[in-house]
């Protein structure tokens, strides 16, 4: 794609104007860091254009003060949700929350969002961790996204993307890990990590 102009352009009768107006959907995904950051980059983007933006966390508990979050509140505009108790796959002593039941609520709504089309802009940052883990149907995601009215964006985070949303989606793009300070025994730190 040199210089922005697309390699292959199809003879579907679409102007150049309603390719640019066209939805999309993007996925962030493998074993790498930086998944959910360029994700909220595109949500900086889509901020600074006006649009409607909601954000669903699905894996970060609501007691993180994540970076992202404070900025976004602090800008205005965006709509925020937090699922799970954190890494929801760890089990905790005395832990009675219904994880699968809070992803697949969470999913809900956002069937319900795009129905109504109430966001332009959607991040469903570590959504693919739900679907891998069967909480939320693939099929039917896909099936959603596909029929989703409108112009609205999503773009979806996280490891173990199933391939039929990688077919599903407009741009995939895959994070890999060549080094990582963790590798070396060192902790996330506040500013790099949240």
């Amino acid at each position: 794609m040199p210089q922005g102009r697309p390699e292959f352009v199809p003879d579907d009768g679409l102007t150049t104007r309603q390719r640019r107006r066209s939805p999309l959907l993007a996925v962030h995904t493998g074993t790498g860091k930086g998944k959910s950051t360029a994700a909220f980059g595109l949500a900086l983007r889509a901020w600074s254009v006006g649009w409607p933006i909601a954000v669903f966390q699905f894996v970060k508990s609501p007691k993180w003060k994540v970076g992202e979050e404070k900025a976004f509140r602090a800008l205005g505009g965006v709509t925020w949700h937090k699922m799970g108790e954190g890494w929801s796959w760890l089990a905790r002593p005395g832990d009675d929350r219904d994880h699968a039941a809070e992803a697949a609520e969470g999913w809900a709504q956002i069937k319900r969002d795009l129905a109504v089309e109430r966001y332009t802009f959607y991040v469903l940052d570590e959504f693919t961790y739900p679907m891998h883990w069967g909480w939320v149907d693939v099929d039917d995601v896909v099936k959603t996204l596909a029929q989703r009215p409108g112009t609205q964006h999503v773009v979806i985070t996280g490891r173990y993307a199933d391939p039929r949303l990688i077919e599903a989606a407009d741009l995939v793009t895959e994070m890999g890990k060549v080094k990582h300070p963790m590798d070396s025994g060192r902790k996330g730190q506040a500013g790099i990590e949240w």
